[in-house]
């Protein structure tokens, strides 16, 4: 079959362009942005891109077109499309009828965490034996690819919330047949598609829905957003974790060191196996880390993975690119990536940095970016996200039609906002002194910022 993707360059269309081509299907597409890595990888995958949307490509009909979620009427290929009867399906709906309907699907979703959870129970899993397959929202430096596909019976997917394409406004993880689900967190976000925080929940209580009788909801026990979705109904079995002594809670953890570079897992005495725990020693950092790695152990846990054994594969995780990924690092100075685009992922990534370092100096260097964030939804909360760093600078790039500049004179912390990436790259500079760590945040490229950076601190 010859399927062609509109879109697909996205970490999502593009993995999922990749596992079509796994399963033997000639696989082409177009996007408006093709370039590296994604084009690399695909190209190297023998994928056929297109650069721009216009119909031609369509002229020799495919026998299926995959329509990204970033497609919309308007769009050439889109209206060719609908205008000649080709046939088309959203993204979520190939992938869940496709690929996962005859697997054990273990499914990450919430607001924050979800790639770096589903990279921790892939890592898992594949130290156990289970050779999973996986599809997920960023690259996992343990594998060095975003997707792959496997005889496994086990299948990783990163579960969005987002919206599955023009014409199914669910979101991607209904379509999922989701067997092991994992809830992190939720907060209020895409505000772009989503009125309220009312209208999130009831998304993700569509997905415990689908969830069988025989599958595990795995949640944080004190998220009362998670809560509130589950208690719409949820037929499905149940595991909760947090602090180890909390109250009904089926998991505890413990932290053995402040920044979470060391911490214990428990199985509550009320539960199967009660007594048993284990201890997780690794390089990441940060309680948000702990907890995105408790969620990875119990949902092994439900395939037969061993507290011990999901303890030590996790001591052994590499990370995530783009994920408080060390870019650069000298004696003095450390430069990290991280995604973070909400303030709780700035606050947590911060806190957990300020946990390890100690007094060493912090400075962040912050995009907001996100559609949520080029709204506006979030500004009265950026602030004081950002109090553990020393200095804080914000962009405000052109997409942003908000002032910034309140953002950064209401911080607690010395900050300073520009619109110009040469004086921020100035300033940065001008700062940086003995034993320094550098994270810059953006879920974008940032104008090539992270590069020029590391190019001046090798020339200084």
């Amino acid at each position: 079959m010859h399927i062609h993707i509109l879109g697909i360059c996205g970490t999502f269309m593009g993995s999922l362009a990749q596992l079509a081509k796994g399963l033997g299907h000639q696989v082409s597409g177009c996007d408006s942005n093709v370039y590296p890595p994604m084009s690399t990888q695909l190209e190297q995958a023998g994928i056929t891109l297109t650069e721009g949307f216009n119909p031609e490509q369509l002229h020799i009909a495919p026998d299926l077109i995959v329509v990204g979620n970033a497609m919309s009427r308007g769009n050439p290929c889109v209206e060719y499309m609908l205008d000649h009867g080709l046939p088309y399906i959203s993204g979520p709906q190939w992938l869940g009828e496709n690929i996962l309907r005859d697997k054990h699907v273990l499914s990450i979703a919430g607001t924050h965490g979800k790639t770096s959870t589903s990279s921790m129970l892939a890592k898992i899993l594949d130290s156990a034996g289970l050779n999973p397959g996986f599809l997920i929202g960023g690259v996992p430096q343990d594998f060095g690819v975003s997707a792959r596909l496997t005889d496994s019976d086990y299948f990783v997917v990163e579960a969005d919330e987002y919206d599955s394409a023009f014409f199914d406004k669910r979101s991607k993880f209904v379509h999922y047949f989701t067997d092991t689900l994992v809830i992190n967190n939720l907060e209020f976000d895409h505000a772009d598609i989503f009125d309220d925080l009312a209208a999130i929940q009831k998304q993700f209580h569509h997905c415990v829905r689908t969830v069988p009788s025989t599958g595990t909801v795995i949640y944080p026990g004190d998220d009362k957003n998670v809560l509130a979705a589950i208690n719409q109904g949820c037929w499905s079995k149940q595991q909760s974790f947090g602090i180890e002594g909390t109250e009904s809670a089926d998991w505890g953890y413990s932290l053995l060191a402040e920044d979470g570079s060391r911490f214990e897992v428990a199985i509550a005495a009320t539960a199967t196996a009660a007594g048993e725990r284990a201890e997780v020693s690794w390089n990441q950092s940060g309680t948000h880390n702990v907890c995105n790695g408790v969620a990875a152990i119990i949902a092994a846990h439900q395939v037969g993975v061993s507290l011990q054994q999901a303890c030590a594969a996790l001591s052994d995780f590499v990370g995530v690119k783009r994920r408080m990924e060390v870019i650069y690092q000298t004696d003095s100075v450390t430069v990290y990536d991280d995604f973070a685009h909400h303030p709780t992922a700035i606050k947590t990534t911060i806190e957990g940095l300020r946990a390890k370092v100690g007094a060493s100096q912090i400075i962040a260097v912050i995009e907001p970016r996100s559609a949520t964030m080029r709204l506006g939804i979030h500004k009265d909360t950026l602030s004081a996200a950002v109090g553990g760093a020393d200095q804080v600078f914000w962009y405000q790039n052109p997409r942003i039609d908000w002032d910034i500049n309140a953002v950064a004179e209401a911080c607690d912390v010395p900050a300073v906002a520009t619109a110009d990436i040469d004086s921020l790259l100035a300033l940065t500079i001008s700062k940086i002194f003995s034993n320094t760590h550098i994270v810059i945040m953006s879920n974008g490229g940032f104008e090539g910022f992270h590069t020029r950076l590391i190019d001046a601190l090798g020339t200084s």
